[in-house]
């Protein structure tokens, strides 16, 4: 059984703690507080990823009738998870969440609970094994039907981007005709945001790098991308009455051919 080392800083239990969560360690806090006073933007970054979030899961669940959920690099549970937004919607919704974090995997085992319609499991596999992670999730899901494939920030997890490429494009020639690519990471534009980033993987903590605008896109590549595209997160089809503002994580939603 693999051990949960609180000795480096890491970046769930990091985002946990910018989103105001209590699962994290004082290694946390100092290395998200080292973080965002060079990038203050961080902590905005990561609220409106999980504002993001709810609003792409709404939108498949709602508009566009999806059922089936592939949640990869789950991050810890919080408020408004993708099986309580899907669900809400439609009951019975099946949600696969995918991560190898031990701390991660024990409190989804003991927070993420599923309607008695639907089915919310967590399966243990890494993100660079995308073979395993299709084999933990075919019990669950139908493959024969749509699925959204969700990437909500952890693709920078993959320093390599052809690796990263050659893992998107393995997960989505499993889906069927109608499935959807939903997918965020974080870019490299702003000066402190790079610099940021660079002092938290000099910690010894597992690195995540920053990408440019164009090798986002490039993971969307040979699908149909929903309107408006791949942009800044928070303005992917912000709420009604709202006037978000950009940051530095962009995505997008697209439909599988």
């Amino acid at each position: 059984m693999r051990t949960i080392d609180t000795s480096v800083p890491h970046s769930a239990r990091i985002w946990n703690y910018w989103l105001g969560g209590k699962d994290n360690y004082e290694v946390d806090r100092e290395a998200g507080d080292a973080y965002s006073q060079i990038a203050p933007q961080v902590v905005t970054m990561a609220q409106e990823s999980r504002r993001y979030l709810i609003r792409t899961v709404t939108t498949l669940a709602g508009d566009l009738g999806v059922r089936q959920f592939l949640d990869v690099g789950t991050g810890l549970p919080t408020e408004d998870n993708t099986h309580q937004v899907a669900q809400r919607i439609a009951p019975d919704a099946k949600v696969v969440y995918v991560d190898n974090d031990p701390i991660v995997l024990a409190h989804a085992e003991a927070l993420l609970y599923s309607t008695p319609e639907g089915v919310t499991a967590h399966a243990d596999a890494d993100l660079h094994d995308p073979r395993k992670i299709l084999d933990a999730a075919g019990p669950i899901l139908d493959f024969n039907q749509p699925i959204a494939l969700m990437l909500m920030g952890v693709l920078g997890h993959i320093p390599d981007h052809e690796e990263a490429m050659a893992i998107v494009r393995h997960l989505q020639a499993a889906l069927s005709p109608g499935s959807y690519f939903v997918h965020y990471d974080g870019i490299d534009t702003d000066p402190d945001l790079v610099k940021a980033q660079q002092g938290y993987n000099d910690t010894g903590a597992v690195p995540y790098v920053l990408r440019s605008p164009g090798q986002l896109t490039a993971f969307y590549g040979g699908l149909d991308t929903l309107e408006p595209g791949i942009v800044s997160c928070p303005l992917w089809r912000p709420d009604p009455g709202t006037s978000p503002e950009p940051t530095d994580i962009h995505g997008g939603v697209a439909r599988v051919r």
